[in-house]
């Protein structure tokens, strides 16, 4: 019986490790922003994660040592519990863009162009044509930042955190999604502050117009006018909302890599020893 090449014997003990470096990066591309896009093919996707993989496997494949050996049912828990940090890694930055596009609906609520839908290619829904615009500004604030930069960073650092296979689900960022859930909250309710006040005066003028001088149609001219009044408003507070938006992004990026670099905590110390022990075929 011919013997199997050791050059191809050892080259398929690579295959299970690189896999596990590929599906890791390949979780950023679920959620983050920008990556995420509909505008950027899938299999555009998957061939820069691929190149992604190729170049980042040679610095991270010194930690596993010998052949690796496992069936399918150890493989699939370890392959989603790498693409849950790329995935996490992704939800968490996208919160801010998301807080931005709920502004925009809200206010175009309140302006009366609820209506008024379009699609929107990046995120591949039906958006209010404020929440586009808002999302497409803070798309290209977090482009501008070095956000797109920051989260591969921050994935690539994972890997001298948490070696492959050593994610659980207990050590999820429960805490910094939920702070940024708040956060993000608050940024919508900020942004949409001096338009809700603009229209609210507004209001309240044409009810005092409408109820002394009745000949006038106040809802033929209110209609306009508040679009006027909140586009007018937004304008002018569109310093205030860039700073806020740079402000919470920048906090939001801080927060994923302080995740990151924690990660190797007490509670993933014997995660880590445990994985080792399996890569080495202990």
């Amino acid at each position: 019986m011919e013997q199997t090449n050791p050059a191809i014997i050892a080259l398929l003990s690579q295959v299970v490790p690189f896999l596990l470096v590929a599906f890791r990066l390949a979780g950023v591309f679920l959620l983050a922003p920008v990556l995420s896009g509909s505008m950027l093919p899938n299999r555009y996707k998957a061939i820069l994660v691929m190149l992604l993989a190729a170049a980042v496997y040679p610095l991270v494949s010194k930690s596993l040592v010998g052949p690796v050996v496992l069936d399918v049912f150890s493989l699939v828990p370890m392959i989603l519990s790498e693409a849950l940090i790329g995935f996490a890694i992704g939800a968490i930055a996208s919160i801010p863009l998301l807080a931005l596009e709920m502004s925009g609906v809200i206010a175009s609520q309140q302006m009366g162009l609820g209506l008024a839908r379009v699609y929107n290619p990046e995120a591949d829904i039906d958006a209010d044509v404020l929440g586009q615009m808002l999302y497409t500004i803070a798309a290209g604030a977090f482009i501008t930042c070095g956000g797109v930069e920051t989260l591969m960073g921050c994935v690539l650092d994972s890997f001298t955190t948490v070696p492959l296979g050593g994610f659980g689900v207990a050590s999820m960022p429960l805490e910094q999604f939920v702070g940024a859930l708040s956060t993000g909250f608050e940024l919508a309710l900020r942004v949409t502050t001096p338009v809700s006040g603009a229209v609210l005066l507004l209001v309240i003028i044409l009810g005092v117009i409408g109820k002394t001088m009745p000949q006038i149609n106040i809802m033929t001219i209110g209609f306009t006018l508040k679009i006027l009044a909140g586009l007018g408003a937004l304008m002018f507070a569109m310093a205030a909302v860039s700073s806020a938006t740079g402000d919470e992004m920048g906090n939001i990026l801080g927060e994923v890599k302080a995740w990151i670099h924690g990660l190797m905590g007490a509670g993933q110390a014997h995660d880590a020893a445990v994985v080792v022990g399996v890569w080495g075929g202990n």
